[in-house]
């Protein structure tokens, strides 16, 4: 059974539709069944040969981070489909950095929410950062900065 899918496969079927055709001839078998199967090379380790490499120091192994490995999700994926395996899916390629605590390196700044003073020199703290108020109305906090 498993060889039939995998011939329709390769002609370009799905395997969900592989599937429901098989439940119309009384054939049970689900998608999710089929994949764990699937002789697929694993995305996982695709990722990891993309992500890391072996070298030799002082007569031992050791593994080295590559520059692949800084690569975010998307990037990563672009690499997998681009170099391994052309239909590879995002989600599996995001379990498997998951997984191997793969995180990539953000080019992009954080978010500034306020400006300094040209002088550097802070306001003062009118209410010695006692921010309560005895009644309604009576203590206001306001940013001036703009």
């Amino acid at each position: 059974m498993m060889g039939f899918i995998d011939t329709m496969r390769s002609e370009g079927h799905a395997v969900e539709s592989i599937c429901r055709v098989l439940r119309e001839q009384d054939c049970q078998i689900a998608a999710r069944t089929y994949r764990p199967w699937s002789p697929q090379k694993p995305i996982f380790n695709v990722v990891r040969e993309a992500a890391w490499t072996t070298v030799e120091l002082a007569g031992r192994q050791v593994r080295k981070l590559t520059p692949e490995g800084l690569y975010g999700r998307r990037k990563m994926t672009a690499l997998i489909r681009r170099t391994t395996i052309p239909d590879a899916s995002r989600g599996s390629i995001d379990r498997a950095m998951c997984t191997l605590r793969l995180l990539g390196i953000r080019r992009d700044k954080g978010i500034r929410t306020t400006i300094p003073a040209k002088d550097g020199i802070r306001g003062g703290d009118l209410l010695n950062r006692d921010f309560t108020a005895p009644r309604p109305d009576h203590t206001w906090v306001m940013d001036f900065t703009y």
